[in-house]
């Protein structure tokens, strides 16, 4: 359990779902892919279920499933996706209420913080420095070629390094399962959302410290570990 402040510990977030309320625009730009290669839409409600895994796993789900395990048409579908959520991805964006000065609070107060993503790299520094500017976040990892996605530790292991901090000080947040089996993988204590896109079923069974119902809940669990 966390019992440090100031620059010996470090809070890292998820992004869609935790930071970002995004699930409008990526079931937009996923959407009219599917539209582009003549496949049926989806319901926003549904894509909550698609999320989470990253691009390609996102795109998979959506596809219908006869044509889902296709390389070819998968490749083809991916890069349509990125095409459009390019164009759309702080269209109906939102940043969930109270985040942005609980993160403001915790850079006043020394607290390394952190975007560790399963977003692509690119789209999830495009939404950090556009929803949270000037913030100085000490890591932003999205999706990248050669670190493997949570719940491996590795983006935790080098996110520590150069935070320099231990991964027993850091504290993960995030909406869905892969998360907390994420802080769990790496050592660190895992704090689920309940506002995101996963349920609360799925956060405890994937072993979260606490649960979380808005961003003054979570305030009030980071000061319980002494980070606040």
């Amino acid at each position: 359990m966390v019992k440090k402040t100031g620059s010996r510990v470090a809070v890292w977030f998820d992004l869609d779902g935790t930071l970002i309320d995004s699930l409008a625009d990526l079931g937009e730009a996923v959407n009219r892919m599917l539209v582009e290669l003549g496949f049926p839409t989806h319901p926003a409600e549904q894509f909550k279920a698609f999320i989470g895994d990253g691009a390609q796993k996102l795109v998979e789900r959506a596809l219908p499933a006869a044509k889902a395990g296709e390389v070819e048409l998968l490749e083809q579908a991916v890069a349509a996706y990125q095409r459009h959520y390019e164009a759309c991805w702080h269209e109906q964006t939102v940043i969930y209420p109270g985040m942005l000065e609980l993160i403001q609070e915790l850079r006043e107060k020394g607290v390394k913080v952190g975007v560790i993503s399963n977003k692509p790299h690119r789209f999830t520094v495009l939404c950090v420095a556009h929803f949270f500017p000037g913030l100085g976040f000490n890591v932003v990892f999205g999706q990248r070629a050669n670190t493997p996605k949570k719940p491996d530790p590795a983006a935790a292991i080098e996110a520590a390094a150069i935070c320099g901090v231990e991964l027993a000080d850091c504290v993960y947040v995030g909406d869905s399962g892969i998360d907390m089996q994420f802080a769990e993988a790496a050592g660190a204590v895992g704090i689920g959302v309940e506002w995101g896109f996963r349920d609360e079923a799925e956060l405890r069974a994937a072993g979260a410290d606490h649960l979380v119902k808005d961003a003054g809940d979570l305030r009030r669990v980071l000061m319980e570990l002494g980070v606040v």
